[in-house]
C-alpha cells in the first residue's frame, strides 16, 4: 500500500468514525430531551395528583359534614313525627 492509498484509508476510516460519534452524539441528545419531558410530564402528573388529592380530601370533608346533618335532620323528623303522633293520640 503506497503512502497516499495509507491516507486515503486513513481519511475514509476518520471520515467513519466521525460519523459514528456524530451519530452517537444526536441519538444521545434525542435521549437527553427525551429525558426532559418525561420528567416535565412526571411533574405535572404529580402536580395533578397533589390537587387532586387536596380536591377528595375537601369533598370527603363536606361528605362528612353532609352525613352528621343527615342524621341530625333524621332525628328532628323522627323527633316531630313523634310529637305529632302524641297530639294525635291525646286527641283521641
Amino acid at each position: 500500500m503506497t503512502d497516499q492509498a495509507a491516507i486515503e484509508h486513513a481519511t475514509k476510516r476518520l471520515s467513519q468514525a466521525l460519523n459514528t460519534l456524530d451519530s452517537a452524539v444526536e441519538r444521545r441528545l434525542e435521549m437527553d430531551r427525551e429525558r426532559v419531558a418525561l420528567s416535565e410530564q412526571i411533574h405535572t402528573l404529580d402536580n395533578d395528583r397533589a390537587k387532586l388529592a387536596a380536591d377528595l380530601d375537601g369533598q370527603l370533608a363536606k361528605v362528612r359534614r353532609l352525613e352528621t346533618a343527615n342524621r341530625d335532620v333524621a332525628r328532628r323528623i323522627d323527633a316531630a313525627m313523634e310529637n305529632v303522633r302524641q297530639v294525635l293520640d291525646s286527641q283521641d
